[in-house]
């Protein structure tokens, strides 16, 4: 394979899906396509995110949104980072040879995801404490834990993927845009079977065993308040309606976010652990699978967006004060145009 590719190598760039290079304008239009369209959709959604967070306070009353928070700035950091393979494609000089750009690249991927991953376990066990012991929650939960346990997610993210640096393998797929990544480079085995262990099997039982609990939690407490209104509308002669749980509910908004993100990565997961235990690789595979867990990145945006009230009154408040001061740029300029004197510095909103 790497004769044919060597052969080759003169004529055109080396493009991990070979049927999306165009010779007119001799670079891998099919990646650069998605990866750059990737990049803008991550980094301006979890900008978004982030400003919403700061204009809407009543967010910040929940103590997860220190890890949604996290995941914001980890994920805006992915679209930053995507920006290194979208200026190689596109044959902009690297700054460090490709084997270092590529290793680089790939680390700080994989430890942002992972920041991601471990921030969706702690996510989980935040709301069981709440759920199974709401009297002493806000004693075992504080800020500063929360902060110390922020600390930790990103300590030992690095600390699990610091290895692939000393010859133990390769940690995913992120930099095999770039053609030593994707030749030179190579799966380990154990390093695969540590990778495992260390993070995808702790974070996918954790919350599993959390979600289950809490959810059998909020089925058992509705059943007990359908059946106290049942017998004290029979008494009373009035129905009522149960009303769910304001805690199922902020939890069901974060459980479709976890069952988004482990379904985007399910195919990645399965083709790393694959490609290691066989040793058969797919460029085009491993190119479509680790960019669509990447695009988990952007999706996190669209389902708090569209899933949380209360994001989405922040979002409207964020809208409206941007609207506002768009409206009072334009009549700055239109009295300025109809006086014609004078100088505006600012905006008054």
């Amino acid at each position: 394979m790497n004769s044919t590719l060597d052969g080759n190598q003169s004529s055109h760039p080396f493009c991990l899906l070979a049927f999306g290079y165009l010779e007119t304008v001799n670079f891998c239009l099919l990646e650069v396509l998605i990866i750059v369209f990737l990049t803008v959709l991550i980094i301006s959604g979890n900008i978004i995110v982030i400003f919403v967070f700061h204009c809407a306070p009543l967010l910040n009353h929940h103590t997860t949104s220190y890890f949604i928070q996290t995941m914001a700035y980890a994920d805006l950091l992915v679209g930053v980072s995507c920006l290194v393979p979208s200026l190689s494609l596109l044959h902009y000089p690297l700054p460090v040879e490709e084997s270092l750009t590529c290793q680089v690249f790939g680390f700080i991927v994989s430890v942002l995801k992972s920041v991601s991953m471990t921030s969706l376990a702690c996510i989980s066990i935040d709301r069981y404490i709440a759920i199974t012991k709401p009297l002493t929650y806000n004693t075992l939960v504080t800020p500063w834990r929360l902060r110390l346990c922020i600390f930790l997610i990103w300590l030992y993210s690095t600390l699990v993927f610091l290895p692939s640096f000393f010859h133990w393998g390769k940690p995913g797929y992120h930099g095999d845009v770039f053609q030593w990544c994707a030749e030179s480079w190579h799966t380990d085995p154990y390093f695969t079977l540590f990778i495992v262990m260390m993070l995808y099997a702790p974070a996918a039982l954790i919350v599993c065993f959390t979600y289950f609990n809490i959810f059998r939690i909020c089925q058992q407490h509705t059943k007990e308040i359908s059946e106290r209104q049942a017998r004290f509308s029979n008494q009373s002669g009035e129905t009522g309606e149960v009303q769910a749980f304001p805690d199922k509910r902020y939890a069901m908004v974060l459980f479709r976010i976890t069952s988004v993100f482990y379904i985007l990565w399910l195919p990645y997961i399965i083709y790393f652990l694959l490609e290691s235990s066989t040793g058969h690789s797919n460029r085009s595979a491993s190119f479509l699978t680790t960019w669509l867990a990447i695009s988990n990145s952007f999706c996190n945006c669209v389902i708090y967006s569209l899933s949380n009230s209360v994001f989405q009154r922040g979002l409207k408040r964020l809208s409206g004060t941007m609207c506002t001061s768009c409206a009072s740029q334009i009549i700055a300029k239109d009295a300025y145009t109809v006086r014609s004197k004078g100088s505006i510095n600012g905006c008054h909103v």
